[in-house]
């Protein structure tokens, strides 16, 4: 008798049961803290059971000040304080570990993405609907609110990127996404990393999906991201993922 196969372990994906930590990670956004963390509750009161963690990425304005005074006004507001800048991936890796919940949303601290979206990601999770391997939901900006320098960048790094790593995602720079925290946990860790989530996911033998969500234009604050820090230290992270791809090996486990 022909031994079974098992499922593997990158079919082990847990059921999404309405437990979501929401982690956003921050660096100089004061004027941005209190107005996203009202829409977030607005967003997920009485429809999830959630958390908030904010990571504050070494801010030197008012930004702890804002976060303190939140937290008076929120219960299930959480803060964690990097003593300095660690950079966007750190920032979220951060808040992922010290999350309670078993799944994640993402998404920037800056208000250019609208929280009532979240629930757009979650709803492709619903019991009985989502696919055994889907484990990434990822946000798809369709009409970007940016400068033309920044949207430049962004087509041209999602073309390359797109082109090379086969992510099969039209916007993966977009920071509202949800997946299960316990597979972010095994990937590998780098800095930039939050960037090539799809292309880790699919290296991991799981499925994404991509959904069209709202893109708002920056009202307070300023981009931390340009040319410069975006396109050409990304070409080197993407060198990095092709080959961490190319090592990958799936086992199928008989018993």
């Amino acid at each position: 008798m022909a031994p079974a196969a098992t499922p593997d372990a990158a079919t082990a994906v847990p059921d999404f049961d309405s437990r979501v930590s929401v982690v956003v990670a921050v660096k100089d956004e004061a004027d941005n803290i209190a107005p996203l963390i009202e829409e977030i509750h607005a967003a997920l009161d009485g429809v999830a059971e959630f958390e908030v963690v904010y990571v504050d990425d070494g801010s030197t304005d008012a930004t702890p000040a804002r976060l303190a005074e939140a937290q008076r006004r929120f219960a299930r507001l959480r803060v964690l304080r990097h003593r300095r800048a660690c950079g966007q991936s750190t920032a979220l890796a951060t808040g992922i570990r010290a999350a309670r919940h078993p799944w994640i949303a993402t998404l920037d601290g800056d208000r250019q993405n609208d929280p009532a979206d979240i629930l757009a990601l979650l709803a492709r999770l619903a019991p009985g609907q989502r696919a055994p391997r889907l484990a990434l939901i990822a946000g798809w900006r369709t009409t970007r609110h940016d400068s033309a320098v920044r949207k430049l960048s962004s087509r041209i790094a999602n073309a390359v990127r797109g082109g090379l790593l086969g992510d099969r995602t039209p916007d993966t720079g977009c920071g509202l996404k949800v997946f299960p925290r316990e597979v972010f946990l095994r990937l590998p860790f780098f800095d930039h990393m939050h960037r090539f989530l799809p292309a880790l996911f699919l290296r991991e033998g799981l499925e994404i999906a991509s959904v069209p969500v709202r893109h708002r234009p920056r009202v307070a604050g300023r981009s931390k991201y340009g040319i410069a820090n975006r396109l050409w230290v990304g070409l080197v992270d993407l060198l990095g993922v092709l080959w961490l791809q190319r090592r990958m090996k799936l086992p199928e486990t008989l018993s």
